[in-house]
């Protein structure tokens, strides 16, 4: 799993400082109000919506915001109705590329996503092309300099994790659930007193492109060129960077 954890982190820190710009609100918006629509406005029977709710309190977004985009969601308020789709592709140096997409004209976004491949050195694919090289996981990333090893692979393991993982190169454990476990398991770690620096459902990659600087540095480009886009929602890929150069990326 060598360079997940270091980008993942990166990611989230980017997520609060954009949020103080406003750009992140609008995507988890779009996310709480699909979710709400697809399994109603209930978080507690909602395992989606009650991650999206978890997103939007992380960054600081106002209730009132919150409770508008489920009420969007469920109908009891008039809103955008958003489509799924997850286009597929590849990056520089082979690297196998998942973009996860909401939107409201997909005959908007998908030539606008297909612009940003090409300028960064990657092109999209027919479906299927990347995805079986992808596992959905529940995915969390724990501070090794705030828990005891073995007492959080006892607890996550008990909650029905189904591996914890542990990187020597990297600051951080990473512990690995079925996706509608995840919840549980986060639940039962923050139980534990053990604090949790982030929970998220992913696409884990089963293995991994290692690129030279170069290829990194376009790769990186392209990845924070595809999350400006507002339709987008996710990108998830399968590149392994030196640390030096994921180290400048986190700056």
């Amino acid at each position: 799993m060598s360079g997940h954890s270091k980008w993942a982190q990166i990611k989230h820190k980017k997520a609060h400082t954009d949020a103080k710009k406003g750009k992140v609100f609008t995507k988890i918006v779009k996310e709480i109000s699909v979710a709400a629509r697809l399994g109603g406005g209930d978080p507690e029977g909602n395992p989606r919506l009650r991650l999206a709710i978890e997103k939007a309190k992380e960054v600081n977004m106002p209730q009132d915001n919150v409770k508008r985009a489920i009420m969007k969601g469920t109908g009891e308020l008039p809103g955008m109705s958003y489509e799924e789709f997850t286009f597929e592709g590849y990056g520089p140096g082979g690297v196998a590329v998942l973009i996860d997409v909401l939107t409201d004209n997909k005959n908007r976004t998908l030539p606008e996503i297909r612009h940003i491949m090409s300028k960064h050195g990657g092109n999209l694919g027919e479906a299927g092309c990347v995805a079986w090289m992808f596992m959905k996981k529940g995915y969390i990333l724990m501070d090794k300099g705030k828990v005891d090893e073995e007492t959080l692979m006892t607890v996550a393991l008990d909650a029905g994790a189904e591996d914890m993982k542990n990187d020597p190169r990297e600051d951080n454990y990473e512990v690995i659930t079925a996706p509608e476990d995840l919840t549980v398991v986060k639940a039962a770690i923050e139980n534990a007193g053990l604090p949790v620096s982030l929970a998220e459902t992913t696409m884990l990659p089963k293995s991994y492109v290692l690129l030279d600087e170069k290829a990194a540095e376009q790769m990186m480009r392209l990845t924070e060129s595809l999350e400006e886009n507002e339709d987008v929602q996710n990108v998830y890929a399968n590149f392994d960077i030196p640390d030096e150069v994921m180290t400048k990326a986190g700056k």
